[in-house]
């Protein structure tokens, strides 16, 4: 078979030859020819290039045409930052910024640089006749907060009529786009909707499925195949997707490759994914590639799978991993020799965290893949940056890019799953969902409200009067009494005479009195402590 064949073939859930692969190279390409991402996808000559060199080094049996989910908001006025490292992200959204609806029109196969994709994706087709040609086309739901913002997810509730002729005016450039790639020779039209992630099924079923059906019937009618790419923690929303009528669904590491094939075989719809993105291909090894390719070869099945990296390829993707990928997917020997090696990554490092958040600051951390290349990430980032200010100092917030080492080792520490993630004071509160404002305050304000209770709760100690004389021991009752009055310090003051009490002290056993301060620490809160952690208090003694 061709690569075209098994990749047709599997999405079709029809037998192969072997398992099909399809490294989603986007930016990944201009580091493959030196360039800067920026360069890369402004140019339809840069693009083919990149394909051809990919083609040459991984041996694809499928390969998109690019990965930028910024193409059509671009053309309808989003304001855009570009990068050398990542592809760009939308920073200006028209429709939060006095833009109306109507005034937006779908755009046409020329127009801004979806006809340069266009002109690549035909070249590709020509140059590459074996190599199944994905276009990929912006989600509804994605494209509409590209446009409008996250105010978008306000108006679900308060403007229902407004978002719904958003979504149609978002599907109506999805049939248009998906028209394009198959009239340039793709085969298969992939509609990238990462953005639902952040929604339940419930809305899902509202906001999403009416309109992504009818984009994936449109594609069937155009004759090409069609798959449903989502990332992030979206395993509740698999059923509701699958019931869209996609014929292939492809997720990332944040979902469990064996509870989307269950999902989709039982449905006769194909699957793909979930390379390990960043842990293992951009900063794993070879063998940890080829390990974690193998895992997923196995849980997806000889049938309807095809292995994919579970998102675009971060631009600095070591192309000796993807390479190395290679080998397992063609060589069943080679397969099971990988699997009897050791691994070679650094996993199970972490930092002590038995102090972290005890600053008077609240601190805000947020795991990304990377907030210039990930959308979802790109909004949670803007979210928390957006009302940190609101707090007068009390509150750091930072970003914690998981394509860096450091970062991976402070996700780990943090027991971090999903990306991306809010952490207040290291515990984790949202989980691949970008919270509403008044939420976000809410949650932060509830954190200082405790920091601030702990505060006066650690002023609070005791006086222990400990001994046996009486005459001693009540004259430093009064005075204890004394000094606690005048000072209207939060201090208790007891009398502690019996024999066991005094031992236990240590003080006061011949006849003498002592007097001890004891002073409360709160040390947790709301929550258990690891072992680890309380005996890192233990040592404080």
């Amino acid at each position: 078979m061709t690569g075209r064949e098994r990749v047709k073939a599997a999405i079709k859930c029809e037998k192969t030859d072997r398992t099909p692969w399809v490294p989603f190279v986007g930016s990944h390409a201009g580091a493959l020819l030196g360039i800067g991402a920026d360069e890369y996808l402004k140019s339809a000559d840069m693009i083919v290039k990149g394909a051809g060199e990919a083609v040459k080094r991984y041996k694809p049996d499928g390969l998109p045409v690019t990965f930028d989910l910024q193409i059509e908001a671009e053309v309808l006025g989003c304001g855009l930052k570009w990068a050398e490292d990542n592809p760009p992200a939308v920073v200006d959204h028209p429709l939060g910024n006095g833009t109306k609806l109507e005034q937006l029109k779908v755009p046409g196969a020329g127009e801004g640089r979806i006809g340069v994709v266009m002109e690549a994706a035909r070249r590709i087709r020509e140059e590459h006749p074996d190599v199944a040609v994905y276009g990929l086309i912006t989600g509804p739901f994605t494209l509409a907060l590209h446009l409008l913002g996250t105010d978008i997810f306000m108006k679900m509730f308060d403007d229902r009529e407004y978002v719904m002729e958003l979504l149609g005016f978002c599907r109506d450039v999805c049939k248009a786009m998906s028209r394009y790639y198959v009239e340039a020779g793709c085969d298969v039209i992939a509609v990238v909707d990462p953005m639902t992630s952040q929604i339940g099924p419930d809305q899902f079923t509202e906001y999403v499925s009416p309109f992504a059906k009818e984009v994936f019937d449109n594609v069937r009618e155009l004759g090409a195949l069609s798959s449903f790419f989502v990332c992030g923690h979206a395993q509740q929303n698999i059923e509701v997707m699958c019931e869209c009528g996609p014929d292939n669904v492809s997720i990332d590491e944040n979902i469990p490759l064996d509870y989307v094939r269950d999902e989709c075989v039982k449905r006769g719809i194909s699957f793909g994914g979930n390379m390990q993105l960043t842990t293992v291909l951009l900063l794993g090894s070879p063998l940890d590639a080829q390990k974690n390719a193998v895992e997923c070869m196995e849980l997806g099945g000889d049938k309807g799978f095809i292995l994919a990296p579970g998102c675009d390829l971060p631009y600095a993707t070591p192309a000796e991993n993807l390479e190395a990928v290679v080998e397992v997917v063609e060589d069943e020997y080679k397969r099971d020799v990988v699997k009897t090696m050791d691994e070679e990554a650094a996993a199970g490092e972490k930092l002590d965290m038995s102090q972290y958040g005890q600053s008077d600051k609240v601190i805000v951390d947020i795991i990304t893949l990377d907030s210039e290349a990930c959308a979802p990430c790109q909004y949670m980032v803007d979210a928390v940056r957006k009302v940190a200010p609101e707090f007068d100092g009390l509150v750091e917030w930072r970003e914690h890019k998981i394509k860096q080492k450091d970062s991976l080792v402070l996700m780990t520490s943090l027991m971090v799953r999903n990306v991306p993630t809010i952490c207040i004071d290291g515990k984790i509160t949202f989980v691949s969902r970008i919270p509403p404002k008044n939420e976000l305050i809410e949650a932060i304000q509830k954190r200082i409200n405790e920091k601030m209770r702990r505060r006066l709760s650690q002023r609070r100690a005791t006086l222990s009067v400990v001994g046996s004389d009486d005459e001693k021991a009540q004259q430093a009752m009064e005075n204890a009494k004394r000094a606690v009055k005048e000072l209207g310090a939060d201090v208790d003051v007891e009398r502690l005479k019996d024999k066991d009490s005094v031992r236990d002290y240590g003080v006061g056993s011949d006849g003498d009195v002592a007097v001890v301060l004891t002073r409360r620490q709160v040390k947790a809160a709301g929550e258990v402590p690891e072992t680890i952690v309380i005996k890192e208090w233990l040592k404080e003694l």
